[in-house]
């Protein structure tokens, strides 16, 4: 099996627009979530933006991209490098501005009346906005004209998408892929929408805490560098960890709740341990999913209880970044790897008193760690698992 492994990082969120200063806020224990109000109709609310006003997509997506290739060390064009950049949103908020001044246009003119969009109308590059053009627009940016895939699911997003991008390689069909997530979902129609589901939380975000209230959004993503071992061995690249293998199953059993005894998430688990060939205790840690909603935290708990020894050391990143839907599992496996990198356990933002027996990081410190699992269960129970070493 060909080894693949990573080479360069490119990651912005609420913590901070480069990997070391989100590492460093990270295992710091401070969070990027504060107080915004966004669109004046809707009340303030505890949100992970990276400015006052809501990132467009095509700016964070060319920002993590840049920075990815920088730290890897390439310049572009790169012509034979594939693309695989997820999204569960893309350009959801563009659409809906779209609509909005739509809507007020029809108003105006009256509603039997035909509108013919003028130049300057955001109609005009409605194209552009499609939910793949993301990543299509990535590959433009860097000169590839390689295998491009947009995926698209849910908060399983981010490591589908690098696990694809390690078939890619495994198969002969790269030898490197630019892979990851981004997310822009701070929208009118995302807010209310888990507001109406009640998934929202109305002070912050507390992963796995008696007091966890439901989710904080947050705005942001993870695009790696992936190679072939053989190819970074012979540029000399630095290599953060290598990807040992991945799970992915699907509960079949509702739309945003659960399968209530996990079994599908355990399964998921199972498959990547076994096509990493390693077993449960050989994690020395696992970046949970976390998303502080009543449901999810209570089913994690209970698969990592299910299959792990009470000692391995767990934490979720989404108390300091907030929820950042489809890139929420690309974001992990870039502060998974800065845990292999650094030797450093990155803590559980916002727990202070845990529901669950579990191993939790409360605070950032030195440890071991040889072996990691990230963790990302999506709506429709979409389980997405990955595993990550040291590259000896």
């Amino acid at each position: 099996m060909v080894a693949v492994v990573v080479t360069g990082i490119g990651l912005v969120s609420a913590l901070g627009k480069n990997l070391e200063d989100n590492w460093q806020q990270l295992i710091s224990g401070h969070s990027g979530i504060k107080w915004h109000q966004p669109f004046a109709e809707l009340e303030p609310l505890p949100l992970g933006m990276i400015e006052k006003q809501p990132a467009q997509m095509k700016v964070l997506t060319g920002l993590v991209v840049s920075s990815a290739l920088k730290d890897a060390g390439l310049l572009p064009p790169l012509p034979d490098c594939g693309v695989v950049i997820g999204s569960s949103r893309s350009h959801q908020g563009l659409w809906e501005q779209m609509a909005w001044q739509w809507q007020k246009k029809v108003k105006e003119v009256g509603k039997d009346k035909f509108i013919c969009p003028s130049p300057s109308s955001p109609l005009e590059n409605w194209l552009e906005t499609l939910p793949h053009m993301n990543a299509i627009a990535a590959a433009r940016q860097i000169g590839a004209c390689g295998s491009v895939s947009a995926p698209m699911a849910a908060c399983a997003t981010g490591i589908w998408a690098i696990a694809q991008a390690a078939h890619l390689i495994q198969t002969g069909q790269c030898q490197r892929v630019i892979a990851g997530a981004v997310e822009a979902p701070i929208t009118p129609l995302t807010i209310t929408g888990f507001q109406q589901m009640g998934a929202m939380a109305k002070t912050g975000a507390y992963p796995f805490d008696i007091r966890r209230e439901g989710l904080v959004l947050g705005e942001g993503g993870a695009v790696f560098v992936l190679e072939s071992a053989q190819l970074a061995q012979q540029r000399q690249a630095r290599v953060y960890g290598q990807i040992l293998g991945c799970g992915l199953t699907a509960d079949a059993y509702h739309a945003n709740v659960p399968e209530p005894e996990g079994k599908s998430a355990i399964a998921a688990v199972k498959q990547c341990l076994d096509r990493s060939h390693l077993s449960a205790k050989d994690i020395d840690y696992i970046h949970a999913h976390g998303t502080a909603t009543l449901l999810n935290d209570r089913i994690e708990s209970l698969v990592v209880q299910r299959l792990f020894a009470q000692d391995v050391a767990l934490s979720s990143t989404k108390g300091a970044t907030g929820h950042t839907l489809g890139a929420s599992g690309a974001l992990g496996v870039a502060f998974a790897l800065m845990a292999l990198r650094d030797q450093t356990l990155p803590p559980c933002v916002g727990l202070n008193n845990p529901e669950f027996d579990l191993n939790f990081v409360k605070q950032a410190h030195q440890s071991q760690i040889q072996h990691v699992l990230c963790f990302g269960f999506g709506f429709g129970g979409q389980n997405a698992v990955i595993a990550l070493g040291q590259h000896l």
